[in-house]
């Protein structure tokens, strides 16, 4: 008589592909945390494999190479900021253009103060060192949000979206925002940092004032 394989709940096939399941999520795992430590230029397939308790030709059999494991972790840390990129674009339908600046920097300014730390470590690296993903990290990751505030700036300027005052303006909001991004050297020059919930909030609403005045002002300025 032949043996057969069943699917039923428990059976040998069953076992063998969560099997597989747990080793891919372990590579995963393992993968996202190094990554973003090391940079993808600079973490072997053995680390990986050793962390994630898994035989080395297991990033071949579950993800083709090393850059179709890097691609999940990346997709994953992609999704992660489009989740907090949604909200900075959610104002209210027919909002004014002062109204919905306000609400992309009252919401932006804490999700980049408090970024998930393998997140920011993933990004930071492909900032340094970017890999063959970076382009595809810039359209799907920042790319939809720099659109959007693009729409406002322009709206607000009462100008073409190509004069440079949009693009200028779009680089001052932006940059005014990740400013509060982790960083060391920045908590030692101004001391009191990691700030609070209320201290965020207070420098949204600077942020968005100082930009809101500033745009009127480059309203009639030629460049």
């Amino acid at each position: 008589m032949t043996r057969t394989l069943t699917r039923r709940r428990g059976g040998p096939l069953g076992r063998h592909t969560a099997r597989h399941a747990a080793t891919r999520q372990r590579l995963l795992d393992a993968a996202s945390r190094l990554f973003a430590e090391r940079g993808f230029f600079h973490v072997p397939v053995r680390d990986i494999c050793r962390e994630a308790r898994a035989n080395v030709a297991a990033v071949n059999y579950h993800f083709g190479d090393k850059l179709g494991l890097y691609r999940e972790v990346v997709d994953a840390a992609i999704a992660g900021v489009r989740n907090a990129s949604d909200v900075t674009m959610d104002a209210l339908p027919g909002s004014r253009p002062e109204d919905r600046l306000r609400h992309y920097v009252r919401t932006f300014v804490p999700r980049i103060a408090r970024p998930a730390a393998w997140i920011m470590g993933i990004m930071r690296h492909e900032m340094s060192e970017p890999t063959p993903l970076a382009p595809a990290i810039a359209e799907r990751a920042i790319m939809p949000r720099i659109r959007y505030l693009t729409a406002i700036v322009t709206e607000l300027l009462g100008c073409a979206p190509d004069d440079p005052r949009v693009t200028f303006g779009v680089i001052s909001i932006q940059s005014q925002c990740l400013f509060y991004r982790p960083d060391p050297f920045r908590d030692r020059v101004f001391p009191g940092w990691p700030l609070g919930d209320a201290q965020l909030a207070k420098a949204a609403e600077a942020i968005a004032e100082f930009s809101i005045a500033g745009l009127r002002g480059l309203a009639t300025a030629t460049l």
